[in-house]
């Protein structure tokens, strides 16, 4: 693993590092927030995922997230959002390929090589974590912004017990039924409509209940709204009577602004149960 930087911050270090990946196959980047109580040994860990377009430094230096993070003692990890490099394969529209990963492992090509976001996100990287950094897996909370936000869901709701808590900021609820999912999953899983319901957070929550607590925030002037079918959301933890927040914000978009405004909500939402 390689030290790319490490720049103290509110009394903790934001280190930048690069690693050879087996999930991908490529060298991936990622930035990791250590608060001060790391040095006394380890500590939560929240995964912060950013959206199409994003790579680690999006939500890394705009969301805010380590004032918020060091008053709480909480590590937070930025991974990025695809594989990348010579080689990897990408297209010309910004929502597929390099990215774009979607959180899931591609079965077709020419992505299925590479695009394996899922297994780094949930396997690799979390090891790699732990045998380098003073972290603790059995408390990891999960948040992440629109396609993040996606893959934050479905990553609590199939992995019982692996996070302690889940939140989203204007997340993708129902990729299934929307140009944000339907377009990807046919590149990256294939013309078979079931295979895609593992990776809709709507659809699963049909079927699966998360034990933890869940909150989710959308902006009411959020120009993409009708691609995120919140409401698919909502519907699907009214009929599990599962409990759960779903805010509207009067007047937000989805922008990091909108993000920062209510990142200090998230954070301490996920302190609370990542220190019970």
């Amino acid at each position: 693993m390689e030290k790319i930087s490490e720049n103290l911050c509110f009394r903790g270090v934001q280190g930048v590092y690069k690693h050879a990946s087996q999930a991908t196959g490529t060298d991936m980047t990622f930035g990791l927030f250590l608060p001060q109580e790391s040095r006394d040994g380890p500590v939560p860990v929240l995964w912060v995922l950013a959206g199409l377009t994003c790579t680690h430094e999006n939500a890394m230096t705009k969301a805010g997230a380590q004032a918020w993070a060091s008053d709480h003692g909480i590590a937070l990890v930025f991974p990025d959002t695809s594989p990348r490099g010579d080689g990897v394969p990408d297209d010309s529209e910004y929502d597929l390929g390099q990215g774009a990963g979607f959180y899931l492992n591609a079965t077709q090509d020419p992505w299925a090589q590479n695009f394996r976001m899922w297994d780094y996100i949930t396997q690799e990287l979390p090891a790699l974590l732990a045998q380098n950094f003073s972290i603790d897996l059995d408390r990891q909370g999960i948040t992440g912004h629109s396609m993040g936000g996606h893959g934050a869901l479905t990553m609590a709701l199939s992995l019982p017990g692996q996070f302690r808590s889940v939140s989203a900021f204007a997340p993708i609820c129902n990729p299934t039924g929307a140009d944000w999912g339907r377009k990807q999953f046919r590149a990256y899983l294939g013309e078979d409509e079931s295979l895609w319901a593992a990776h809709d957070a709507s659809l699963l929550m049909a079927n699966t209940r998360y034990e933890g607590p869940m909150l989710v925030d959308t902006g009411s002037e959020d120009p993409f709204i009708d691609l995120l079918r919140v409401e698919t959301l909502s519907a699907a933890m009214t009929a599990q009577r599962m409990p759960g927040v779903l805010r509207i914000q009067p007047g937000y978009d989805h922008s990091y602004y909108f993000v920062a405004s209510f990142m200090e909500d998230h954070i301490a939402f996920h302190a609370e149960a990542l220190w019970t």
